[in-house]
């Protein structure tokens, strides 16, 4: 069997750092967004189990379908918006509105409408878009020396000689190390992990025009402009030549399905999917796509013992997440701004997407991953209005390479 043989050791690292990242940054808004409906103990499990499964049955199909290594995951912004945005509204109405957004995602999916918008951005002004998103992981590694220095100079010195001798392992050697360190030094604290597997909890779906219009649109927006845009970009800027129309269409309809048990919007991957995509989940880009398959079987760990491996991640300093995220996606920052910043016309309008993403401006409830693009696109016509090529067009076309390998 093709994935036996390439399944690896740095594959299954590289998918696990995506859960670790993904889980520590932003779980917290998960159980936010949950009781701010008023959600009980036990459906905020609830929640967790239906994320869980959905990324993981999301990530592993896709990722063996298309041997391309797309990671998926729940909408951070979505849920940010539910926080503030689904004041008065009841669990059932939500769980409606989490159906609608849903069916909204597969439409625009499966019909070819992203498509269709996708293959009018260029490559350089996505390029930008992606180094944007994850420039402030690389300055938080590196501002983490501040606070706990003998641990992150430690990992970092680790990771470059990994780098050096053996770069498969680049990532996992600081795991490691970190981890050690954390522990031998005490500031790795157990005390509040228990045993807990989460339960399905059924909600009965009510559908209103208030929930619909307050909630349904507002997350279907958000989730295409702030996770599914930027999601596609990660993919297609590292070369993978991503078919969106499918990949929008099944996580929606995975929301759908398990929008009654609380997963309110599962869509492609951004930061994640970047450390899955990176040289150190594999040196052979076509077998990448292993490393989202890990992090879909560890998501599945995550939903079944929600709270548990959450207690499990909160128990590491926060400066160990900062280290092994931001070195984790070093060398996905530097192809990134290579590729903006490659072509000289495409130049200052990639600049400006880079700058304006990672400014981390919101407005509308929208994050800047989507406006960066805006102002990057909007800069690009305006610079090159005289041009006579067509600008809102790929500016360098991306093949789909043989068994999923992006250029380097």
């Amino acid at each position: 069997m093709k994935f036996l043989k390439d399944l690896s050791l740095s594959a299954i690292n590289a998918g696990f750092v995506t859960v670790l990242v993904g889980y520590t940054s932003s779980a917290v808004i998960i159980f936010q967004a949950a009781r701010a409906l008023g959600a009980s103990p036990e459906e905020v499990g609830s929640w967790l189990l239906a994320l869980g499964i959905g990324m993981a049955v999301t990530s592993i199909g896709l990722s063996l379908r298309y041997r391309m290594p797309i990671a998926t995951a729940w909408s951070t912004s979505g849920a940010a918006m539910l926080i503030t945005g689904a004041s008065g509204t009841s669990m059932s109405e939500a769980i409606g509105a989490f159906i609608v957004s849903g069916l909204l995602m597969a439409v625009s999916g499966f019909s070819g409408w992203f498509e269709r918008v996708m293959n009018r951005i260029p490559l350089s002004i996505a390029a930008g878009m992606l180094a944007g998103i994850l420039l402030q992981f690389g300055l938080d590694a590196f501002a983490s020396l501040n606070s706990s220095f003998g641990l992150v100079f430690a990992m970092f010195a680790s990771y470059l000689l990994a780098r050096r001798l053996i770069p498969r392992y680049a990532i996992l050697v600081p795991l490691v190390l970190g981890a050690t360190i954390g522990l031998v030094q005490g500031s790795v604290d157990f005390a509040a992990v228990e045993l807990t597997v989460a339960t399905p909890v059924w909600v009965t779906p009510t559908f209103t025009l208030d929930a619909l219009i307050g909630v349904a649109l507002p997350l279907f927006v958000v989730t295409m402009a702030s996770q599914n845009l930027p999601g596609l970009t990660v993919l297609r800027a590292s070369g993978y030549n991503a078919p969106a129309s499918p990949l929008i269409g099944w996580t929606g309809t995975a929301t759908v399905l398990l929008a009654p048990l609380g997963g309110f919007a599962i869509n492609l991957a951004t930061i994640t999917a970047a450390i899955c995509i990176g040289r150190e989940a594999h040196e052979d880009p076509g077998k990448r796509y292993v490393a989202a398959m890990a992090a879909g079987f560890f998501y599945l760990l995550v939903g079944l013992f929600g709270a548990t491996v959450g207690a499990v991640f909160a128990a590491f300093p926060k400066e160990f997440i900062f280290a092994i995220a931001g070195l984790a996606l070093l060398n996905t920052i530097a192809n990134s701004l290579v590729t903006a910043l490659r072509e000289e016309s495409h130049r200052e309008p990639a600049l400006i997407t880079f700058l304006v993403t990672a400014s981390g401006v919101t407005l509308f409830d929208v994050g800047s991953a989507f406006w960066g693009m805006v102002a990057g696109v909007l800069a690009l016509i305006i610079l090159n209005a005289d041009s006579k090529r067509p600008l809102l067009k790929r500016s360098g076309t991306t093949t789909k390479p043989e068994a999923g390998s992006p250029r380097e």
